[in-house]
């Protein structure tokens, strides 16, 4: 492990009065940092072979003794560190030359970013946004240990090549997918946000490493498959529950954390004389406002009279989200169902089969589903090709065809 430090004149920031500004190049294990020494020449001043100011020593002397000391201050601390026998890395040397020895380390911050998560639960985070996030910390961890081979790294080691590397870790130890790894990224983005907030960082890498998301088929069930679920016998009430709970978000388009909170103060009879769902969303806030169709009432109806301890306050008496999906499993091999039901998949039949599908405008279906954007709308949902036949035929009733 050898350390090199140079000298190098910043041509392209001259500044009005002709001078252009001197930085220190720092090279440790093929990772460089640069900062800048404070001392501006003119290009015609500076000798970059011997990296010194030329001119009349009375005029250079200042200047070069400075420039002399920076390298033997830098080269104290990397001899300083490697007697400590402590892991570090060129931006430690940075750091402790600048004096921010004392920067915070990654982990440090996320699990700061834990904290205020978890305690505020309920007041703008749900416990399952806490769950994802110690995964996401989870995951980074063992990207240090394994990888780099350190318990912590300074926040402001992070650089493209670091999130370029952790993109790669998850994508080939995990084998995970774009999408997948993207969740990955946007926790730690917003981490390294708060850092940026709190001064331990001047700006986020992620300015520079970018990510996307991959456009995939999203699920649901069509019209034959949602009737067969609808009406097969089930024997068991565990199921017949579950089924009554997937069956009235596949009408309401709810997903399950809003479900799973549902109250009859949520249920409104407004100006129309119908029944409505106003409740504001778990994930983004945001109001929405769901007309109850007749078979979603004739469920809350079923329970109208359940047990209050099993309903806590709620209309449907709502099991855990991963209980229900592992219930969802069973009940689609009872009604010969070869998809794998979810809950998050009852919120896509509703945008692609309850609605769109039925001539509701891609704009109401986004309100009703609580978007922000009908980019994201238009993820949930599609078009089926019996719509588009029946489009096309009313279409060319129009023209005469």
């Amino acid at each position: 492990m050898r350390f090199y430090s140079n000298y190098l004149l910043r041509k392209s920031r001259i500044g009005k009065d002709g001078t252009c500004p001197i930085y220190v190049r720092l090279l440790l294990n093929n990772k460089r940092v640069e900062l800048s020494t404070g001392i501006k020449v003119i290009p015609e001043q500076w000798d970059e072979v011997h990296q010194v100011l030329l001119g009349e020593e009375d005029d250079t002397y200042p200047s070069n003794e400075r420039l002399r000391k920076i390298k033997t201050t830098l080269i104290d601390i990397y001899n300083r560190f490697i007697s400590l026998g402590k892991e570090f890395d060129v931006v430690d040397i940075k750091n402790e030359f600048l004096g921010k020895s004392d920067s915070k380390g990654i982990l440090e911050v996320f699990d700061y970013y834990l904290k205020t998560i978890e305690n505020n639960i309920g007041h703008g985070y749900a416990y399952r946004t806490l769950k994802h996030y110690r995964v996401s910390r989870k995951k980074l961890a063992e990207f240090l240990k394994t990888k780099l081979r350190k318990k912590e790294i300074s926040i402001t080691s992070i650089d493209y090549n670091f999130l370029n590397q952790f993109d790669m870790f998850l994508k080939s130890e995990y084998g995970v997918h774009q999408n997948t790894a993207w969740n990955y990224h946007k926790h730690l983005k917003r981490v390294i946000n708060l850092a940026v907030s709190m001064g331990h960082l001047d700006k986020s890498p992620y300015n520079q490493f970018k990510t996307k998301l991959e456009q995939t088929d999203r699920d649901f069930l069509i019209k034959d498959e949602l009737h067969k679920l609808e009406t097969k016998e089930i024997d068991l009430d565990r199921l017949s529950i579950v089924r009554d709970i997937f069956v009235f978000a596949c009408y309401t388009g709810l997903a399950y954390s809003d479900i799973s909170k549902l109250s009859p103060e949520h249920i409104q009879t407004r100006n129309d004389g119908n029944q409505w769902i106003i409740i504001n969303r778990t994930k983004t806030k945001s109001q929405c406002s769901i007309p109850l169709f007749p078979n979603a009432i004739e469920i809350l109806e079923r329970y109208s009279d359940y047990p209050e301890p099993l309903l806590r306050g709620r209309v449907l008496p709502v099991a855990s989200n991963q209980k229900l999906n592992s219930y969802l499993k069973e009940l689609a091999e009872i009604c010969g169902i070869n998809k794998k039901l979810t809950m998050h998949m009852a919120r896509h039949t509703f945008a692609t089969t309850v609605t769109l599908s039925n001539g509701v405008p891609i704009e109401t279906v986004s309100k009703i589903l609580g978007h922000k954007s009908l980019k994201i709308t238009q993820i949930y949902a599609r078009v089926l090709e019996n719509k588009i036949s029946e489009d096309m035929m009313v279409l060319k009733g129009k023209l005469g065809m």
